[in-house]
């Protein structure tokens, strides 16, 4: 049952399943229980799922092994992240141009595949972009400080996320990372990820779904479920990452439904 005992039964009827990954089907390396079962089940009703994550610090062909070793049946098409979101607003937005990036060689990597000019040095590029940066140096900290203050840059970050959840606990997230250069700097970025719509937009278009036929499962308020609101789809939030039943008391942002755990989602679609 909903947490605020709302009537779920609609939850039936919806045929794409976008699910956010970190603190929402997983924690690092551990499968939360429910997953596959629940995932199983949307397969079995006819329905579709679709991973849309702001965690930039990993390429498609990463996570599509990282799940399959977890059990997951997944391709690369069945992803959407940060990243792919970042490179289209590239593409309309600085078509051609040069990116200096502070990110991890993943997410390099990703970037120069999708045909982005990147460079690591600093130079004349006339972009700044940073992501999660789990490879993170005082060099690379150095250069993109060096690129904000010396240069008149368009200046992009993949996604606002303060925290990544771990096993532990939470470590700082891009949009931490992006607090500490505006420290030095005094420069803010643009955010291109969650709450944005466009993940769940572009993978919409992409799959041909109506949005009455869509849910976002995520356990941020203000990334995951605010990205369903501004794309104007149900949203659910699950209470085994980052938000509490506080936060969705006392804040802004509303879920359609909230659960405490994919498996919670599970029984209520059975």
């Amino acid at each position: 049952m909903d947490y605020f005992r709302n009537d779920a039964s609609s939850l039936k009827e919806k045929k794409l399943w976008l699910f956010d990954m970190d603190g929402t089907i997983y924690e690092e390396d551990r499968l939360f229980d429910g997953t596959i079962p629940l995932l199983d089940e949307i397969k079995k009703q006819g329905g579709t799922y679709v991973f849309i994550t702001n965690n930039s610090s990993k390429s498609v062909d990463d996570y599509v092994k990282k799940v399959n070793g977890m059990g997951i049946q997944a391709g690369s098409s069945d992803f959407f992240t940060s990243v792919d979101a970042t490179v289209l607003y590239l593409n309309e937005h600085a078509k051609g141009k040069t990116v200096y990036v502070m990110g991890t060689e993943s997410m390099i990597k990703s970037l120069v595949k999708a045909g982005i000019d990147v460079t690591t040095e600093v130079g004349d590029a006339e972009v700044v972009l940073i992501g999660f940066d789990t490879e993170l140096t005082s060099e690379k900290l150095r250069k993109t400080c060096e690129m904000l203050t010396t240069r008149d840059v368009m200046y992009l970050a993949t996604n606002p996320d303060y925290v990544c959840p771990v096993s532990f606990g939470f470590i700082p997230d891009c949009g931490s990372i992006a607090i500490m250069l505006y420290n030095a700097t005094k420069k803010n970025p643009k955010f291109i990820g969650k709450p944005e719509p466009t993940m769940v937009n572009a993978v919409a278009k992409k799959l041909g779904y109506k949005k009455s036929q869509i849910v976002v499962v995520g356990d941020r308020l203000y990334t995951d479920i605010k990205s369903g609101l501004n794309a104007g789809v149900d949203t659910i939030c699950v209470l085994s990452g980052e938000a509490t039943v506080d936060d969705i008391l006392n804040g802004d942002v509303k879920p359609t439904y909230t659960f405490l755990s994919v498996t919670e989602i599970l029984e209520e679609i059975k």
